[in-house]
């Protein structure tokens, strides 16, 4: 099986610390305590590990920098999120056939309900009796149907009326006797008939569809020029997002960005979602790829403004790009660390150490798990150590409130139990008894 590019970038930064360790995969899994064939199969990029602890495990054994950690780090990231877009991957692509079908199929249904009026039946055809008994040729009514009623017996019937008479209701009125009827025929015919009156009522209703549905296009199209420009029609109202006429253009509601912008993407709508992060104070690259790190800015905005934080640039989110006085600056990684020595005097080095390796030591760090838990700031909370010690996500964000909660998990045993990777990368050991700095 082939490895995709994520996978293989990952893979290969292992075989190259094996290569240097020059230790075997057999020692290396005694050193790191992980099987040797699943290691194989790190290092030959058929499988990627579901957790980084396992990674940062293999690669401190191998004697990796602090810098070859932290591009160790974003390439299992990487691939971790490769390899779950490709388990899910067909899904997308299955719900993205569906949705164009139901306009489509409705169009379809309302096309007759626009032609009905020119399908009806006419009067012509609804009266042929009618055609057969009238004098087309100039001919009178013959003696069996009763003389023709002229102009001096009464008025010809006008279109209002109704329709000419049929043989039960008597014979057909003629104007050869009398004058032509005042309403609203065609001026050149003088001789009306009961045929060609009712021939003319289809091409009225056609007149009428066709300036409906003319009047229905225009409509549509100034919508749709409306929709597009974000503007309302009478100038003065909101346009699409919520941005008012006058102020500046909001591209993520522009017709080329989709209603949603998530993990995967690379494009011009990316990187207006990281200049606005940026703007508001987020440490991130504008390079307009969606990768792990645009991911985790996202989420800790979404917290910060009070949103659900799934990760996925939709329109609330987008709104709030715009508009939310959210500030992102955290403190420096020389504010972090002089802090976390005073809050942890009995073992200020190994407990910079281990937001370190957590975070990077940084604030607003967000990590999810493969089950659908995350970790959360500088010592990394998980969402089971906030349900206990009453914290939520935005308190874990903030840098004072999550070195404080990493003193209490510590002092409970006076140890870094809860972090054992990067306490053995510390190279500390959890212990019952209390320790002093060294």
């Amino acid at each position: 099986m082939s490895a995709c590019p994520e996978t293989e970038r990952f893979a290969a930064l292992l075989r190259s610390l094996k290569s240097r360790s020059g230790l075997s995969y057999e020692a290396l899994a005694r050193k790191s305590g992980l099987a040797g064939s699943t290691l194989h199969r790190y290092c030959r990029g058929t499988s990627v590990p579901q957790d980084y602890g396992s990674v940062h495990r293999l690669a401190t054994v191998c004697g990796a920098t602090p810098d070859e950690l932290r591009t160790l780090h974003r390439l299992w990231a990487l691939a971790d999120t490769a390899r779950a877009a490709a388990e899910r991957g067909a899904v997308p692509e299955a719900a993205g056939r569906t949705e164009p079908e139901a306009p489509q199929e409705a169009d379809l249904k309302a096309e007759p309900k626009a032609e009905a009026p020119t399908k009806a039946p006419t009067p012509a055809q609804g009266q042929t009796p009618a055609q057969g008994q009238t004098p087309a040729q100039g001919q009178t009514p013959t003696s069996a149907q009763g003389p023709a009623p002229t102009s001096a017996q009464g008025p010809a019937p006008t279109p209002a009326q109704g329709p000419a008479r049929t043989p039960a209701q008597g014979p057909a009125p003629t104007s050869v006797q009398g004058p032509a009827p005042d309403d609203d025929q065609v001026p050149e015919q003088t001789t009306p008939d009961a045929a060609s009156r009712p021939a003319r009522q289809p091409r009225r209703h056609r007149l009428r569809v066709t300036f409906v549905v003319a009047a229905v296009l225009a409509a549509v199209t100034v919508s749709a020029w409306v929709l597009s420009s974000g503007r309302s029609p009478s100038g003065d109202g909101e346009g699409a997002g919520g941005r008012k006429t006058g102020e500046a253009v909001r591209p993520l509601f522009s017709a080329g960005c989709p209603p949603v912008i998530a993990m995967g993407e690379h494009d011009e709508c990316v990187r207006e979602v990281q200049r606005l992060l940026h703007a508001k104070g987020a440490d991130i690259g504008v390079d307009g790829d969606f990768g792990p790190q645009t991911l985790r800015r996202v989420t800790a905005f979404q917290v910060l403004a009070g949103l659900q934080p799934n990760g996925v640039v939709a329109e609330p989110t987008k709104k709030a790009l715009y508009t939310s006085p959210v500030r992102m600056g955290v403190w420096s990684p020389q504010k972090v660390r002089q802090r976390v020595r005073e809050v942890f005097p009995e073992v200020p080095d190994t407990a910079v150490a281990i937001a370190d390796c957590q975070s990077f030591l940084d604030p607003l760090h967000i990590l999810p798990n493969t089950n659908g838990t995350r970790n959360w700031g500088l010592f990394q909370i998980s969402d089971a150590r906030l349900r206990e010690l009453g914290g939520t996500p935005r308190k874990a964000l903030d840098p004072e409130w999550n070195i404080q909660a990493a003193r209490k998990l510590w002092s409970r045993d006076r140890d870094f139990g809860d972090w054992p990777h990067c306490a053995r990368a510390a190279g500390s050991t959890p212990s019952p008894t209390p320790r002093s700095s060294s």
